[in-house]
């Protein structure tokens, strides 16, 4: 049964936020809303957590995860990036965008796209994730909580809780979350490559 951590959306509760980065660290799979729409995470090394995410999610090895950084100095340490994408990526995060680049070593092989090698990272402008990632002090692997055969991610806390309950170990609520998952763009190549239109704005990459 999972538990369940109602959040204040402005002032997180620091004996709550850090209750769950322990968890984290011992090994449980979150369900926790961004600034785009609620998410699945664990933690970066966590093999169970991941195979269950993909269960969850009914995933193949060709998805792209996503790892969710409190800031440039955690992103700049998990893929390899130019100035010229670096000065675009800067300049829209943070914000509910999840960019496609190359992975460094310090990415789990598990993490990465089996053919190109490559990793989705994202920063989101969201104060609870911000919490809860500096907390824990490292990035989150993360996919959006959209389950097979549904049109759009759960977005309510409390439903969440309901029809999960046993497949994750913690839902964090802290009200409304939106319904549009990130914007994806792919600068694997050296330039964007708009690859899903979702809450960020894609004028900035066309």
């Amino acid at each position: 049964m999972a538990k369940y951590f109602d959040v204040h959306p402005d002032n997180p509760q620091h004996r709550t936020i850090s209750g769950v980065a322990d968890s984290l660290r011992s090994g449980a799979l979150v369900a926790y809303p961004t600034d785009s729409c609620y998410a699945l995470g664990c933690q970066m090394g966590n093999r169970d957590g991941l195979s269950r995410i993909r269960s969850i999610r009914n995933l193949d090895d060709r998805h792209h995860f996503t790892l969710v950084c409190q800031n440039f100095a955690q992103l700049g340490q998990l893929v390899n990036i130019g100035n010229d994408v670096f000065r675009a990526i800067k300049a829209a995060t943070p914000g509910s965008y999840t960019f496609i680049l190359p992975a460094t070593r310090e990415v789990p092989r598990q993490l990465l796209h089996p053919r190109k090698k490559t990793v989705g990272v994202r920063i989101p402008d969201h104060t609870v994730t911000q919490a809860l990632l500096a907390e824990l002090g490292e990035p989150l692997v993360s996919s959006t909580l959209l389950l097979p055969d549904e049109g759009e991610p759960l977005t309510q806390g409390w439903e969440i809780k309901e029809r999960l309950d046993h497949v994750v170990d913690i839902v964090v609520d802290s009200g409304d979350c939106g319904t549009e998952p990130t914007t994806v763009v792919d600068f694997s190549g050296g330039t964007a490559e708009i690859v899903r239109v979702g809450a960020g704005d894609t004028t900035r990459f066309e």
